[in-house]
């Protein structure tokens, strides 16, 4: 049996849900569905759903949780202080493994820089080799007028 009302009809599974939602007491509900959930009430379906949700309400009343013992309270925060260490040393870590490679990324992008952008040398310049010394061409093909000097 649906009561309508201005905002609408409240029927049975409608009054369930929100009881089941909100509990028995009618003043903890929804404000926009207070005044159909009131008609509603007043049939014997609707004091039946109210008062199972009254019932549960009271149960959920009467529960209690104990206090923590001091022992558990103790191991718990010192787990979480082992935690927040491992989580600050592993952020450390990765911190380094970031700034060792930008470190290596700006190396590779400065080696290639210098490789593309540097310009070719003129011919007329003299480019040491691994035979070239300080004192001259060291190799087999160097001239006879060096090794005289």
């Amino acid at each position: 049996m649906a009561e309508k009302t201005r905002e609408g009809p409240m029927d049975a599974k409608r009054f369930a849900a929100v009881a089941d939602a909100y509990g028995g007491a009618l003043h903890r509900w929804p404000r926009d569905e207070q005044p159909a959930a009131l008609l509603f009430a007043e049939t014997e379906e609707g004091r039946a759903i109210l008062a199972a949700a009254g019932r549960l309400d009271a149960m959920l009343d009467r529960h209690r949780v104990e206090q923590p013992s001091p022992a558990l309270y103790g191991t718990i925060v010192a787990r979480a202080t082992g935690e927040v260490r491992q989580v600050r040393r592993r952020r450390l870590w990765w911190l380094g493994f970031g700034l060792a490679g930008i470190g290596l990324a700006g190396a590779v992008a400065g080696l290639a820089l210098v490789t593309v952008v540097s310009p070719e040398l003129p011919s007329d310049r003299y480019v040491m080799d691994a035979n070239a010394t300080s004192f001259g061409d060291a190799g087999p093909d160097a001239d006879q007028a060096e090794e005289d000097l």
